[in-house]
């Protein structure tokens, strides 16, 4: 087994604070341990940089007693990326020691250099490394960890390694492994809430998996339904059925889904409500019988059935109602005796407020610091304080809820194309500066977002006095926050959280599409973010040159004798065109008669350029992105202060952009050629050469990040061409599949 250590904390966390520093200031749980909790409720986050000067509303943890017992000394950290790296904060503050893992595609991420230790487990796939019970077990054994954090997703509710850890004398920082197999079926679970009197959604749970049940069950559920795995989580293998002519084949995907995400295929169904929000309750409970709710969370606006902004409290709730969520949620945590943090999921009916249990998460949830920060309560360190046989430090009494707080999840996705994920180096990224926010990530600039894990790369988490007030920090966060590489979600999430509806609390499931104009608004690229690319690549092209030049003309570089040169670019489908004069810059586009006067530009940095126009002052970061190796396009990705356009600039005003729209038509939907939409694994292929197809009709299946895509043909037409077979992997844009039109019959 291949491994690296860290032997000294000051080195191995260097490179951490590059994406956390800014947050870590803010967080209540990263003063040091005397400080713990302390921090003003106030809408300006930025002076909690003095704590005893403020009168302090939050709990503090109960002072330790005689029996308390110490933490671990080192603990092994089962996961990766930014809950790897969020457990670690929390031990360094703890002083407990910290061992990574991690698979040879995560060899530099952050996680390794922030762990005291870190060891390889295994090639990228999760199945060959993070999945791998025996090595995980064999590096604790090894290097003494008396206990293992699973984080979340992997082996965090698994019963085999709960049970697997308990037999090698370590201690897993998760609730009994009884409670993880009564909760981690779902089928099993609901049997179990009804009997302790939590109301549960009508459906099929039944153990019979056969198509026959199954679809009897479809029958007496009626439609619509959704067909949910058993096992698992995160939205994977979940489908809205709408018409019992779609029941079987959107069941065998979910089936194969499932049995690829959790090793179990074991599905339910349940009726599904048009109109639901999804509401949770974090829960935490000890060894000794305590248990409390530390109130609930509103995680309603999903894509794919998977949560991306997330807030506590959740907005619209009486307290009556409160109350009730946490008296079931205790009910439901109690009935299977558990222990540590755990979240129980409802489902609401948005037009009755008539609710059912919908599922419990045996684990930490990825949306587990909107409590945090409502609560000021550490939850990692009360995992670690638990699972080391301590009470819980607080009784339902003394568990505040102050504030309101949101959480954004940073998807390398691409929204338009129905978010589909997306991987790629993080060629640019920076934070927000102004906007008070914690951000947990596990990567920074330079680092790779790989395929073969799950695409979220950070968490943009914001608090403020109360729901609007959180609500502008949102806002204000996302429009400083920039990524340049894969594509993200943060416009979209932009959009979303800027939305009037959203604004007024009218969060359901059914939010994206609901809005979904409004959300996916037309992309027009303003006139002055035109002249600044203008501005930028010509400046650009002088600074370049001045490099080149040492001689006494090189501060005239933009000169010719006797005339002033003149630059013209080719952007998207405009030309702009840049001349200097005496006082400065003018721009014009071709096709307007609007000339602009620019006094004063300069770069500030090889991304910055700051420009005064005659009646405004802009400044902005561009970032360009060589398309192609020699002579290619680029595309120039641009901030201001709220947006990020991306601009193609073509490197010669006269190029002929045909083999550039032939490339795009490519690698869209088309009617001819069906080309992937990403990096995949073709899992299955269902045509053969000279078969008739119906447009519509799925004619290949691919996989990535464990998420199941469809490949449909786009009109009638004859397979012409096969390119791939089953386990192949492909490239986005590659050629799959050719379509060819029906030959006409002659009489």
């Amino acid at each position: 087994m291949r491994s690296i250590t860290r032997t000294s904390r000051a080195t191995a966390g260097r490179r951490a604070p590059q994406l956390s520093a800014i947050s870590r200031a803010r967080l209540p749980f990263a003063l040091p341990p005397q400080q713990t909790f302390v921090r003003t409720v106030t809408s300006d986050h930025h002076s909690s940089s003095s704590p005893s000067s403020h009168t302090d509303h939050r709990p503090r943890l109960a002072r330790a007693s005689k029996e308390h017992k110490p933490h671990f000394r080192k603990i092994l950290i089962a996961n990766r990326g930014e809950i790897a790296c969020r457990i670690i904060r929390t031990a360094r503050k703890l002083g407990v020691s910290t061992v990574a893992v991690f698979s040879e595609a995560d060899r530099n991420c952050m996680h390794v250099a922030m762990a005291d230790e870190a060891y390889c487990i295994g090639p990228a796939p999760s199945s060959e490394s993070y999945l791998k019970m025996d090595k995980i077990l064999e590096v604790a054994t090894r290097t003494g960890a008396e206990a293992i954090h699973p984080g979340y997703g992997f082996l965090s509710e698994s019963t085999i390694f709960a049970e697997r850890v308990q037999k090698a004398g370590l201690v897993l920082i998760g609730p009994p492994a009884e409670a993880i197999r009564s909760m981690g079926s779902k089928r099993e679970s609901k049997e179990i809430m009804t009997a302790a009197g939590v109301p549960c959604v009508p459906g099929y749970h039944g153990s019979d998996q056969s198509l026959s049940s199954l679809k009897s069950g479809a029958e007496s559920t009626g439609y619509p339904l959704l067909i949910k795995p058993t096992h698992g989580g995160g939205g994977k293998g979940m489908r809205i059925v709408r018409s019992p002519s779609d029941f079987e084949e959107e069941l065998l995907s979910a089936q194969r889904e499932a049995l690829k995400s959790f090793s179990n295929d074991e599905v339910l169904l349940e009726r599904w409500l048009e109109r639901p929000r999804h509401v949770e309750v974090q829960v935490f409970a000890d060894g000794q019988g305590g248990c409390v709710a530390l109130w609930e969370r509103d995680c309603s606006v999903q894509r794919r059935h998977q949560k991306i902004i997330e807030e506590a409290p959740a907005p619209g709730l009486s307290n009556e109602l409160k109350n009730d969520f946490a008296q079931k949620a205790v009910a439901a945590a109690q009935a299977v005796n558990y222990v540590g943090a755990g979240t129980v999921e409802f489902i609401m009916d948005a037009a009755t407020g008539e609710y059912f249990f919908m599922e419990m998460n045996t684990r930490l949830q990825v949306e587990h610091p909107v409590t945090e920060m409502v609560t000021g309560i550490d939850l990692v360190e009360w995992q670690l304080s638990v699972a080391a046989g301590n009470p819980l430090p607080l009784t339902q009494a003394q568990i505040p809820c102050i504030g309101h707080a949101f959480e954004a999840r940073i998807y390398a996705e691409r929204p338009e194309s129905n978010f589909l994920p997306d991987a790629g180096r993080l060629l640019h990224t920076r934070l927000p500066i102004n906007a008070p926010h914690r951000l947990e990530t596990g990567f920074q600039e330079g680092d790779e977002i790989s395929s073969f894990y799950d695409p979220m790369i950070s968490k943009l988490i914001v608090h403020g006095k109360d729901r609007p007030g959180a609500l502008s920090l949102l806002r204000a966060a996302l429009g400083e926050y920039q990524v340049v590489g894969p594509s993200t979600n943060i416009e979209f999430l932009k959009s979303v959280a800027g939305h009037e509806a959203f604004g007024a609390g009218s969060v359901e499931t059914s939010f994206v599409p609901t809005y979904h104009d409004d959300l996916f608004p037309a992309i027009v690229v303003p006139r002055d973010i035109l002249i600044q690319a203008g501005l930028y690549l010509a400046l650009s092209a002088r600074a370049a040159h001045e490099k080149l030049s040492n001689g006494p003309w090189a501060a005239l570089a933009h000169r010719r004798f006797g005339d002033i040169s003149t630059m013209s670019f080719k952007l998207d489908d405009r030309v702009v065109v840049v001349s200097p004069t005496l006082d400065g810059y003018q721009v014009s586009i071709e096709g307007e008669d609007q000339v602009e006067q620019v006094p004063h530009t300069q770069l500030v940095s090889d991304t910055e350029i700051e420009s005064q126009l005659v009646d405004s002052r802009m400044s902005s970061t561009v970032v360009p992105v060589r398309q192609g190796h020699h002579g290619g396009s680029e595309k120039l990705h641009i901030f201001d202060s709220s947006h990020h356009y991306v601009i193609t600039h073509h490197p010669s005003l006269y190029e002929d952009s045909a083999d550039t729209a032939e490339r795009s038509s490519a690698v869209g939907s088309g009617t001819a050629r069906l080309t992937s939409p990403m990096p995949a694994t073709v899992i299955e292929v269902r045509v053969e050469l000279g078969e008739e197809v119906k447009e519509g009709q799925v004619v290949c299946v691919l996989e990535s990040m464990k998420m199941e895509i469809n490949v449909r043909a786009g009109r009638d037409g004859v397979i012409g061409d096969v390119r791939v077979e089953k386990g192949r992997v492909v490239e986005e844009g590659e050629l799959l599949i050719s379509l060819e039109s029906k030959p006409v019959p002659t009489e």
